[in-house]
C-alpha cells in the first residue's frame, strides 16, 4: 500500500491504494480529448438517415423489428395490452439483434418516468441476460491490448467475469506485484457491430414515426441520435478512465468527500482494457447490512443528491448512469462509483440552463424553470414561454391526481404531451441522463430511507445550494445576491398534486399516493371497455 496524500488532492479516492495517480504520468491519457471530439465530429454520418438500406445488417435488423412490429399490429394494437405488447416484443427483438439493441434496451430500463412504464418493465430484463463471452475470446482480446502474455501481467485472473454486459464484463484479477484489481474487457467486433446498427437504426427511424405508442417526447430519430452520442464514447475505454478522473477531481474541488472513484491504472488501460482499483461494499439494496455495520442509510441518500447534484450544477460533470449495480457503499458510509462509460458533461452554457431550472425550481419561477429547459434543447430558442406556461396550465392551481378518474388522467397526460410536441419539445441527453438519475435517487430514497420528509430534505438541500454556492450561482445567473435566499417549495408540492399549506410528505406517503392511483387505472381496466364507454354515456 502506497501513502497517496497527494494523490487525494486531485480526486475524491480511497484513503490508501497500490498506486498515486499522477495524470502526467498516465500514457494513455495522450490525445484522450481529440479522441473524444473524434467521436463526437462522427456522430452526424452515423445518425444520418439514409435514402438506401446501409448494408446486409438492415436484413437481420427489419426481420426481427418488423415482424415484432407486424405481430403486434395484428394482436394487440386494438387492445387495452398495446403498450405491453409491443414493449415485449421490442424487447424480444431487441435480444435477438445483439449487443447495441440489448444496450439500447438497458438505457430505455433507466427510464423510468420518461418512457412508458411497461416498456421500462420489459427492457429491465435485458440488464441480467446478457451471456458473458467465453474465456478463450476474452484472453485473446487482453494479449492483443496488452502486446504480451498474461501471465506476464497478472498473477491470476477469475475466468468466471463479476458482470457481463453488452459492451463489456469485468474480471477479478491479481497482478504480478500482488495487487488486487478488476479488469474491464471490451467484447470482440462490438465497436463494428456498433457502428453498423447505428446506421440501421439511423434509416429505420424515421419509418417508425408515428407507428408505435412508446415514442413519446423521444421520437425514434431523436432517440437514435441520443442514443449515439450515449454508446459510442463507451467503447473507448480510455475515454471512461479520463472520466473516473475528471468526475473524481470534480468531487474534490468540491469538498465532497461522500463518493469515492477507483483508481484506473497508470499504464493498463488501452480502448477495449481497462485496469483499476478492486473496491468492495455492500450492495446497494442491502440495507440490513449496512445498517448493521452503523451506516447511516440516510446521510447515503443525501450523499447521492448532493454529490450528482453538485458535480452537474458547479463543475457541468456527473456519472451519467447512476443504479444499483453502479454503485455500493463502503463500511465507512462512502458510495463507491463504478462504471464511468455514461458520463454527462455540460457545456457551460448547458451548465448555466440547469443552474436556471435549480434556482427557478427553489424559488417557484416557472418561467426561470422553462427558460432552463429551452436553454438546455428541450424547446426551440424561439419558444412562447408564456404561450406554454397558459397552454399547459402551469398558472392554475394543482389537481390532486389521486381524486381524478384514470380517463381524466389519460386525457390529461395526452393534451399535455400534444401541446409539448406542438412546440417542438424533445429530450436532449444530458437532461435525459439527468432525470434518470433522479429517477433512480427517487428509489433509493425508498429502499434506505422511505420515513424520510421529502419537503424538508428538499429545503436542506436548496438552502445547502444557496450557503456554499449561491454567491456564485446568483453571479453566473446575473441574479442580484440574496443572503435570506430560502426556498419556496410550493411548485414542488404542486408538482405532487398538493396544496401549499401541506407541511410534510414522506417517502412511503408518496408511495402510497402512486398506489392508489395504480389501484384506479387497475380497477378501470378490470371494469373493461364497455363499462368504460357506459360511464362516459352517463
Amino acid at each position: 500500500m502506497t501513502d497517496v496524500a497527494a494523490d487525494l488532492v486531485i480526486g475524491a479516492f480511497t484513503d490508501e491504494a497500490p498506486w498515486v495517480v499522477d495524470p502526467a504520468a498516465m500514457p494513455w491519457r495522450a490525445r484522450v480529448h481529440e479522441r473524444r471530439e473524434e467521436v463526437r465530429r462522427s456522430l452526424p454520418e452515423l445518425t444520418r438517415p439514409r435514402r438506401t438500406p446501409p448494408g446486409l445488417r438492415v436484413v437481420t435488423t427489419v426481420r426481427h423489428l418488423g415482424g415484432a412490429l407486424a405481430l403486434w399490429a395484428l394482436r394487440e394494437r386494438r387492445t387495452d395490452a398495446k403498450i405491453a405488447g409491443i414493449s415485449r416484443r421490442l424487447r424480444v427483438a431487441a435480444e435477438h439483434l445483439g449487443p447495441t439493441y440489448i444496450k439500447l434496451g438497458q438505457v430505455l430500463s433507466s427510464g423510468e418516468g420518461i418512457f412508458p412504464e411497461e416498456l421500462v418493465t420489459e427492457f429491465k430484463k435485458c440488464r441480467d441476460q446478457v451471456r458473458p463471452e467465453p474465456w478463450p475470446v476474452v484472453e485473446r482480446v487482453l494479449e492483443e491490448e496488452l502486446g504480451r502474455r498474461l501471465d506476464t501481467v497478472f498473477s491470476s485472473i477469475e475466468h468466471t467475469p463479476l458482470a457481463a454486459a453488452s459492451i463489456a464484463q469485468v474480471h477479478r484479477a491479481t497482478l504480478k506485484d500482488g495487487t488486487d484489481v478488476v479488469v474491464k474487457v471490451q467484447r470482440p467486433s462490438v465497436a463494428l457491430r456498433v457502428h453498423e446498427d447505428l446506421r440501421v437504426m439511423a434509416w429505420l427511424a424515421p419509418f417508425l414515426v408515428g407507428r408505435i405508442p412508446v415514442a413519446a417526447l423521444a421520437n425514434p430519430p431523436a432517440l437514435v441520435e441520443l442514443f449515439a452520442e450515449t454508446i459510442t464514447e463507451e467503447l473507448d475505454f480510455r475515454l471512461e478512465a479520463q472520466n473516473m478522473l475528471d468526475v473524481a477531481r470534480s468531487f474534490a474541488d468540491l469538498g465532497q468527500r461522500g463518493y469515492v472513484v477507483p483508481r484506473p491504472h497508470p499504464v493498463l488501460v488501452t480502448r477495449r482494457m481497462l485496469v483499476m482499483e478492486r473496491l468492495e461494499g455492500f450492495k446497494f439494496e442491502d440495507v440490513v447490512g449496512m445498517r448493521s455495520a452503523g451506516v447511516d442509510t440516510h446521510a447515503v441518500v443525501r450523499t447521492g443528491m448532493v454529490g450528482f447534484m453538485e458535480g452537474a450544477l458547479i463543475h457541468g460533470i456527473f456519472h451519467g448512469d447512476l443504479h444499483g449495480g453502479n454503485l455500493f457503499v463502503l463500511p465507512s458510509g462512502k458510495v463507491a462509483l463504478l462504471d464511468f462509460g455514461i458520463t454527462g458533461r455540460l457545456s457551460e452554457a448547458k451548465r448555466l440552463a440547469f443552474l436556471s431550472l435549480l434556482v427557478g425550481a427553489s424559488n417557484n419561477d416557472v418561467t426561470t424553470q422553462l427558460a432552463g429547459l429551452r436553454d438546455l434543447g428541450a424547446l426551440p430558442p424561439d419558444t412562447d414561454l408564456a404561450a406554454v406556461i397558459r397552454d399547459l396550465g402551469l398558472d392554475r392551481p394543482p389537481v390532486d391526481p389521486t381524486t381524478m378518474q384514470p380517463d381524466e388522467i389519460v386525457k390529461e397526460l395526452q393534451r399535455v404531451v400534444k401541446a409539448l410536441l406542438g412546440y417542438g419539445a424533445r429530450m436532449p441527453k444530458e437532461l435525459m441522463l439527468f432525470v434518470k438519475n433522479m429517477v433512480f435517487l427517487d428509489g433509493a430514497i425508498a429502499t434506505l430511507a422511505p420515513d424520510l420528509d421529502l419537503f424538508a430534505e428538499i429545503a436542506t438541500i436548496s438552502l445547502h445550494f444557496a450557503e456554499k454556492h449561491g454567491e456564485r450561482i446568483m453571479g453566473e445567473l446575473g441574479l442580484e445576491t440574496d443572503e435570506h435566499w430560502q426556498p419556496d417549495l410550493t411548485g414542488v408540492k404542486a408538482s405532487f398534486g398538493l396544496d401549499a399549506d401541506v407541511e410534510g410528505l414522506t417517502y412511503r406517503e408518496l408511495q402510497a399516493r402512486r398506489a392508489k392511483i395504480r389501484d384506479n387505472f387497475a380497477a378501470q381496466a378490470g371494469a373493461g371497455p364497455g363499462a368504460r364507454r357506459r360511464r362516459r354515456r352517463r
